[in-house]
């Protein structure tokens, strides 16, 4: 089946935590770093795809980082997962010769079906599903965490 890899993950998870902790200011990835362990070498190239594609908008300057550039109902899973894909260089067996009739006329057909379906999915998956689900699993934004003034 269809599996992940870590770029993909962190990229759906890098852009999970802009729509959630974005709002007045952009998110830097120092943040998203620091937030969700995700290493930055992963990162940057990422967000400057989804930028490029414009999922994310990036703010240059001292108070820079990344924003959505859409409403977080109108940007897909689906299409964060095709930008990361374009961005790795492995090769998809689908893609190979199956070496066999059965792997050309029946396996392989089987399984672009069911990618398919999977990226169906991703595609009717919103941010804002996400971002709904990690509220109710008790994931706030850090703005929205109360702030802490024992002394």
């Amino acid at each position: 089946m269809f599996r992940p890899s870590r770029k993909m993950l962190y990229a759906i998870d890098a852009v999970l935590d802009i729509a959630m902790n974005g709002g007045a200011r952009p998110v830097r990835s120092q943040d998203i770093t620091r937030r969700q362990g995700i290493p930055r070498r992963y990162l940057e190239q990422a967000l400057q795809q989804l930028v490029r594609h414009h999922i994310l908008e990036g703010v240059r300057g001292p108070q820079g980082g990344y924003a959505l550039a859409r409403d977080r109902r109108d940007i897909a899973i689906g299409e964060i997962v095709r930008v990361v894909r374009s961005l790795e260089t492995a090769e998809d067996p689908l893609n190979e010769p199956a070496g066999s009739a059965l792997g050309e006329l029946v396996v392989r057909p089987l399984w672009a079906e069911l990618q398919e379906d999977f990226m169906r999915r991703l595609d009717a998956l919103t941010l804002d599903e996400l971002c709904l689900r990690a509220d109710k699993a008790g994931l706030h934004a850090e703005s929205s965490i109360p702030p802490d003034f024992a002394i």
